[in-house]
């Protein structure tokens, strides 16, 4: 399956996708994974840094250790996990900066297994400033400055 580069591309040479790790059981309840699976996973990140992909990863704790912050208007409302729905929730992510969809495809599926008893990965193109209409010039540069910063730190 291609994905087709038109229907995911802001008009720059590059694009970041998010690449979301979906939760198991195991990872709900804080299994930590093998270390077989540890260093799969510490083999595939260090391609990914050799190959100029890589901008961010991290595995996230338990929903049990989180909070959810719903907005209704003006009003705010706390909620403590754990939450329900293990298959919804995230256990890790990756940030890559890749030419096109079908390179992250790619990428994807040469990763290790998530979970000791298989996983679900989810690919998800980020939104550029490019891609905001109403974004203006100001809000262009701005977005620019704050990036270049972040770079820099």
């Amino acid at each position: 399956m291609k994905a087709g580069n038109d229907a995911w591309s802001n008009g720059d040479t590059t694009m970041r996708v998010m690449v979301i790790v979906k939760a198991s059981r195991a990872s709900e309840a804080g299994e930590m994974p093998n270390l077989e699976l540890i260093q799969a996973m510490d083999r595939f990140n260090d391609e990914l840094i050799k190959a100029g992909v890589l901008l961010a990863a991290e595995g996230l704790k338990p929903s049990s250790l989180g909070f959810r912050l719903s907005f209704d208007g003006d009003a705010r409302r706390l909620h403590a996990g754990p939450f329900a729905e293990t298959h919804e929730l995230i256990a890790g992510f990756w940030l890559w900066q890749v030419r096109a969809m079908d390179e992250a495809l790619e990428w994807a599926r040469r990763c290790p297994k998530p979970h000791a008893d298989g996983g679900i990965l989810e690919i998800r193109p980020v939104w550029e400033m490019a891609d905001f209409d109403a974004a203006t010039d100001e809000l262009r540069d701005s977005d620019a400055r704050k990036r270049a910063q972040l770079a820099q730190d």
